[in-house]
């Protein structure tokens, strides 16, 4: 299943890029396939993420477990502003 997910940044996009990035084994180990990523044009703030998960429980799981919150917070990602949007064909 594909997902779409924004989250606001107090930190910024490199920083949150360099952190994201060296997760990669974290999401493979919890089945969270990135495919894409990137921010609003004009607003490094605000980051977007295309992912391939089993499914929306499966997702809202994993970003509940303490080290992937950790691990976002840490990032500067601001968690009240996500949203999650589960696309459909």
């Amino acid at each position: 299943m594909k997902t779409i997910m924004n989250v606001e940044l107090s930190l910024g996009y490199a920083h949150w890029k360099k952190l994201m990035l060296e997760n990669e084994s974290f999401r493979q180990e919890n089945q969270m396939n990135l495919l894409a990523y990137g921010h609003e044009e004009g607003n490094e703030n605000k980051v977007w993420v295309v992912m391939d998960v089993p499914s929306m429980e499966h997702m809202v799981g994993v970003m509940n477990k303490p080290e992937m919150i950790k691990i976002r917070q840490e990032a500067g990602a601001i968690l009240a502003s996500q949203q999650m949007i589960k696309l459909v064909e």
